[in-house]
């Protein structure tokens, strides 16, 4: 293990990927601070920037954005009682109630720390994990693959939301869009209805930034004449010390702190369920644990330690399902799966020997990416405040054009333009059906995967699809489909009935 961090961290501690990581970090923070702009948008709009940079650089940008844009958001929670996303909606409970009392330094503070200590704990557990990784990966072949992609997409329960149908359906179409143009082995012409530039498919970043940048300004524009002129909190930074908290009261969340870091840990591997659950349940079981649980709501440090700590941990941990699987665990793991692939490297098993650099390079950058996180927003946190007072109105056009000019960029193919705001409309009237974005895109990104390895093992097995049941990785795999399967069955019974 120690061999490969030398050679993550050589690739890492350049001035190339130090710069990234400081810009990813302000960038995520930025898109974090302004409610409507997410990390998801912000990895969205620079996914073209990287097409032009090697692997590394590339992903020590996106991973800082990840970072920067889960603490990001817990400014508006704090500040203007306004969660980021829904990963912080905990977070308002006791953060503006303290901030209200001109605590304010001391509520963004201590989530600052708190989401750094997250991330960092869950990082170190991904790292435990990796060398068990890295020993199964060389017994992958096509069978194995077929059956991990198989397994991978019955993740879509967890990702569905509330309906399993809907879910299902964000899944097919995904899967539907992916087999457009020419078939992967076979070269068979497959949807095109003609169109000589569907003959190439749909290339990933035309689709990643349409459903998940586009279809948001839509949404937003849609509903800014509603908004109301926000009310944002002063920050005394004169009268404070340090991080606004004393070593006492830090010492006395310790608790709090491990065991909130913990379940987001143990979340965070979960693909489908991510920040906000973790973020909520943590704050539960804090109020439930505690021996003052009717302070909880009126501004107590707790009610910010359990929250923040919970979700920043989903972070570190959401890379277990991506890099040892190939599935994303949330949106944001979506699109650095998009990104991976754009750049010709497919997530799963054999990146832990194929890609070692880049693997370690992740894990350095993760832990890293937190103290530049903790010294970018606390000493910025005027700028950052201050940006929650710019009009939607002034933001929307230019965040636009970055979709428009990154999408064009890649492949200088108008097609490519249109494809955007064509997915953007996808996306956005999905929203308003209800039909959840993630598994449409884990179908679009799974759906090749498993049909390029389900046509290969058949041809090795002669046409026997018994075969795939002799390599007892496939097997396991094959059982753990049917197993997800029937909890997502039994699940959507239980939702029906309370219904």
């Amino acid at each position: 293990m120690i061999e490969n961090f030398i050679i993550g961290a050589n690739v890492f501690f350049t001035p190339m990927g130090i710069s990234m990581v400081f810009l990813g970090v302000t960038i995520g923070i930025v898109f974090g601070v302004i409610p409507g702009l997410t990390a998801t948008m912000a990895i969205a709009l620079l996914l073209p920037v990287t097409h032009a940079m090697a692997p590394i650089a590339g992903m020590i940008l996106l991973v800082g954005i990840y970072v920067g844009g889960m603490a990001g958001i817990l400014v508006p929670a704090i500040l203007i009682n306004i969660p980021g996303s829904p990963a912080s909606v905990a977070t308002c409970f006791d953060g503006y109630p303290l901030a209200q009392k001109g605590q304010s330094v001391k509520a963004l503070g201590l989530g600052l720390i708190c989401s750094a200590i997250g991330t960092i704990f869950a990082t170190l557990v991904l790292i435990a994990l990796a060398p068990f990784l890295a020993r199964i990966a060389i017994m992958f072949g096509n069978y194995e693959y077929f059956a991990v992609a198989l397994f991978s997409l019955t993740m879509i329960s967890g990702l569905a939301g509330k309906s399993l149908i809907k879910g299902l359906m964000s899944g097919l179409f995904g899967a539907m869009f992916a087999t457009v143009g020419l078939e992967h082995v076979g070269n068979v012409v497959r949807f095109t209805f003609g169109v000589p530039q569907l003959l190439m498919g749909f290339d990933i970043l035309p689709v990643l930034i349409g459903l998940f940048a586009v279809s948001v300004i839509i949404e937003t524009t849609v509903n800014v004449k509603t908004e109301t002129k926000l009310e944002v909190i002063d920050i005394d930074l004169k009268n404070a010390k340090g991080f606004g908290f004393s070593m006492k009261e830090f010492w006395g969340q310790r608790i709090n702190l491990l065991r909130s870091a913990v379940i987001g840990t143990g979340i965070g591997i979960l693909p489908g369920i991510g920040g906000a659950t973790a973020n909520m349940l943590a704050y539960s079981v804090a109020k439930n644990q505690s021996k003052y649980p009717e302070k909880f709501g009126t501004g107590v440090i707790d009610g910010i330690v359990a929250p923040e700590t919970s979700n920043s941990a989903t972070v570190g941990t959401a890379f277990v399902p991506m890099l040892a699987l190939g599935i994303p665990a949330d949106t944001v793991t979506a699109m650095l799966l998009g990104g991976l692939i754009m750049k010709g490297i497919t997530p799963g098993p054999l990146m832990f020997i194929q890609h070692v650099d880049l693997v370690y390079a992740i894990f350095i950058t993760l832990i890293v990416a937190c103290f530049v996180m903790v010294l970018v927003q606390f000493y910025g946190i005027r700028v950052f405040a201050a940006l929650l007072r710019v009009p939607k109105h002034y933001l929307l056009p230019a965040v636009f054009l970055f979709c428009i000019i990154g999408s064009f960029g890649i492949r200088t193919n108008v097609f490519d333009i249109w494809a955007v705001l064509f997915f953007g409309i996808v996306a956005f009237v999905m929203s308003k059906g209800g039909i959840p974005l993630p598994p449409f895109i884990l179908g679009f990104i799974l759906g090749p995967i498993m049909e390029i390895n389900l046509i290969r093992g058949m041809m090795l097995a002669q046409g026997n699809f018994l075969m795939f049941f002799t390599e007892p990785i496939a097997v396991f795999f094959f059982a753990a489909t049917a197993v997800s399967l029937v909890f997502a069955i039994r699940r959507q019974i239980i939702n029906l009935k309370q219904g």
